[in-house]
């Protein structure tokens, strides 16, 4: 059997295979490849022109185009030249940078995500909490709890309230203890399972990140799914975040995956602002003496290994449980006589000064 010819259209069919850096779209599809000539003795030369602010991202493709290309039969020689420049302007067109498509939410000054690689480290708790201390502390704050699967905002925060509807067509969230809310645990009967798949539960999440007005907020915190799913991916290449919130417990187990959630957010360039260790040790009433259950450390050295702050280790407290549970998160206690609102007034506080309020 003899081997397909080479040609322009057989080499831009094996470009398809190079992905532009921390997204899952190809260079092809980005329209980043202008010209593939291809000669009889099997010299091919191929024109790329890539517009971005991040000088590695043309040495990440010109590796990977000439990796692919050399390995295509009846290729001799091979010629990668690459126009590289800043882009010119913001908008989404074929050739800007990807990373520039990131638009802002409406009437946000800052979006955080708070984001775990795994369930149960509770990290809709913290973002909770979270929400309510920087209320707390003065700031507008919304809250939008982004697991479509999961939602459990409306039962943290004691409210059933629908959402209503602007004239303008747009979500109005509900407020609940100080913070705007929008989750899809308040448009959907309590047991009612939001059995949709991946594009429609994307669609869901671009709608709620776009067709909401939040009527002026200082934050809105990101309540995000467990993983590094399409929901995610969506969230990080669409929106321009402040930064990312890393929630994990000290055990080994759940930094394995915090790693994963961190690496997610650095391909694409956005700042971790720093890591919480959830249910760090546990304070026994009776006696004072302090159990580290989940073990010892393990988000602090997280935290020095990744280079990012560590914001806080918020301690295991049956009252966070029992607050949650009765729609009063336990942010709203008195941290003097609270340990757990304590440390999410600490920490609330560290990331409104890291980011400049």
């Amino acid at each position: 059997m003899s081997e397909p010819q080479l040609t322009p259209e057989l080499i831009r069919a094996a470009l398809t295979t190079v992905k532009y850096p921390g997204f899952s779209r190809d260079i092809v599809s980005f329209g980043l490849v202008k010209n593939i000539d291809v000669d009889a003795d099997g010299a091919v030369v191929i024109n790329l022109l890539i517009e971005s602010k991040n000088a590695d991202v043309p040495r990440y493709i010109y590796e990977n185009v000439m990796g692919v290309v050399k390995e295509l039969p009846g290729v001799k020689q091979l010629d990668v030249n690459i126009e590289h420049h800043a882009p010119k302007t913001k908008k989404a067109s074929a050739n800007d940078d990807p990373a520039d498509w990131k638009s802002s939410v409406p009437g946000v000054k800052h979006v955080i995500a708070v984001a775990s690689g795994k369930g149960g480290v509770g990290k809709s708790t913290v973002s909770a909490n979270l929400a309510v201390a920087l209320s707390k502390l003065g700031y507008r704050t919304g809250l939008l709890d982004l697991d479509i699967y999961g939602p459990s905002m409306a039962l943290m925060f004691g409210t059933k309230e629908r959402p209503g509807c602007s004239e303008k067509e747009q979500f109005l969230p509900v407020e609940a203890h100080g913070v705007k809310i929008l989750s899809m645990g308040l448009m959907v009967d309590e047991d009612a399972p939001v059995a949709v798949r991946g594009p429609l539960a994307t669609r869901y999440v671009q709608q709620f990140l776009r067709d909401v007005d939040w009527g002026g907020l200082d934050f809105l915190v990101l309540d995000m799914p467990p993983g590094t799913g399409d929901i995610q991916l969506t969230i990080v290449q669409t929106v321009d975040l402040a930064g990312a919130v890393i929630v994990t417990t000290p055990q080994e187990v759940a930094l394995i995956d915090a790693r994963k959630a961190v690496g997610l957010f650095q391909r694409v360039n956005t700042p971790i602002l720093g890591i919480i260790e959830n249910m760090s040790y546990f304070v026994c009433p009776s006696d004072g003496l302090v159990y580290n259950i989940f073990g010892e450390g393990g988000g602090e050295r997280e935290a020095q290994k990744l280079g990012v702050p560590l914001l806080g280790r918020v301690p295991l407290d049956i009252a966070t449980r029992t607050c949650g549970d009765e729609g009063h998160p336990v942010a709203l206690e008195d941290p003097g006589q609270s340990m757990v609102a304590a440390a999410f007034e600490g920490i609330a506080s560290t990331l409104a000064s890291v980011l400049g309020e």
